[in-house]
Formats: C-alpha cells, structure tokens, sequence
C-alpha cells in the first residue's frame, strides 16, 4: 500500500475506535433523560451528598476583593485557575486598584498577562473595565447585574461569579463548563446551552444553595466526575445520578 493510502488508512481506523466511557465530545454532548423537574428528593439528596464531599467549598480564584476578584475571572476565560493563580500576585503588586490598572501601559499589562491566552483582548478588557470603574463608580466594583454587565468582558458568568463570591448576592447559578457537564450528567437540567441550564438550576435549587451549588459542582467536576473518565466506581453520589457509568 502507498504510504499516503496506508496512512490514510490508519487515520480512518483511529477515527473508527470507540472512545472511552466518559468522553465528552459535541455529538454526545446532550443531557440524561429522565422526568422534568427531577424529583425534589433526589435533588435535595445530591445538593446534601456535595455538601457532604466538599464542606469548606471556596471559589479556586485567589483574590482579596472585588477587583482582585473581578480580574481574576475576567483571565479565566479559556484558561485555568491554576494559571490566572500564578499570574494575578505580579498583576496586582502592580496594579493594585482600579485605578492604577486605568492607567496601565498595554504593553506592561501585556507582558504580565500573557500566558493566560488571548492576552491583547484581555488586556482591552482590564484596562476598559478598571477605566470605567473610576469614571462610573468610583473605583468600586458595583453591587448589581446591570451594573456589572456594563464593563468590558463582563458576561452573565463573571457578574455572577462576582456578586456571589465577592458579596454574598445571589442572584444566579455560575455555569462554567464543569457546572454544565454535571448538570447535564445528574439530569438537572433539560437544556444545552449556559443560559437554560442556568435557569433549570434556579428553578429546582433553592436561592440559598445558588452560590456554594456553583463551586461545589466545580469542585466535583475537577476532582471526581471528570469530562473524559467520571470516577463513577467511588462516587458516592452515584445512586442520585442517572448518568453514572453512561457516556455523556
């Protein structure tokens, strides 16, 4: 066989092998049936079991305030907490409030951020969000969705993230792609997209869970129930979830 026909020929082969129970991919990607709304026992079972497992959950952003916070979650997009951790200790020695950030040098700011990717749109964001923080609210970060949405590259998620973490306000579920993988797994949500599993979250989570159920399903996710292989075999949740041990 010609080494183009013969590596053709491998690459159909690989393709054609069936992927490991756990793998996430876009043609599998769809929630576990089951009735709608889940049963308000096993919800309530899950959301004890997860409180069980993770009793000091915390969000895994290191920050000391708002802004710190704020930053932080805005160079988390497409990147790891691991590595906005190793980033932010020289970004805010630097700059350390909104104002200071407002007038950063883009290169300076470039330069420190750059290995959490997308490094000049994050740079915009930083530097128009900290510009109008001083211009709108006095270098503070505001309290309220609206508010919040009003600042560059911030989306529902980060205000979420923000009000929840930062202030204690609830006001919504933060759907990252670990709180979207699980939701769909344990059959709590009917939907695909962030902004419908949101809303199944909040309609059969109580509003006092809103906040921890977000980084307690984070925790999980990066622990134990992970997109490729689901540690289903000592998951003590096991019994609660119908999409244990199924490829989701």
């Amino acid at each position: 066989m010609p080494p183009a026909k013969k590596s053709l020929a491998k690459t159909k082969l690989l393709a054609a092998k069936p992927r490991g129970k756990g793998t996430v991919t876009k043609a599998n990607r769809k929630p576990i049936k089951g009735k709608w709304p889940p049963e308000s026992t096993r919800v309530g079972s899950l959301l004890k079991g997860l409180t069980e497992l993770y009793p000091h959950v915390k969000c895994e952003l290191d920050h000391k305030n708002p802004f710190e916070l704020l930053c932080a979650t805005i160079l988390s997009a497409q990147c790891t907490d691991e590595r906005v951790n190793k980033v932010t200790p020289l970004l805010f020695a630097t700059f350390p409030d909104a104002a200071g950030m407002a007038s950063a040098p883009p290169p300076v700011l470039e330069d420190i951020i750059k290995s959490t990717g997308f490094y000049r749109q994050k740079t915009k964001s930083l530097l128009g969000t900290a510009q109008i923080l001083v211009q709108r609210f006095g270098g503070q970060v505001p309290r309220t969705v609206d508010e919040l949405l009003t600042l560059k590259g911030v989306a529902r998620k980060t205000a979420n993230v923000v009000l929840g973490t930062a202030y204690g306000i609830a006001v919504g579920v933060v759907v990252d792609t670990h709180v979207q993988r699980l939701a769909m797994r344990m059959a709590l949500t009917r939907n695909t997209t962030p902004e419908k599993i949101e809303q199944d979250l909040m309609t059969i989570v109580p509003q006092n869970e809103w906040v921890d159920l977000s980084h307690k399903l984070i925790w999980h996710g990066r622990r134990h129930c992970f997109a490729r292989k689901p540690q289903c075999e000592t998951c003590p949740l096991v019994p609660h979830c119908p999409g244990a041990f199924q490829e989701t």
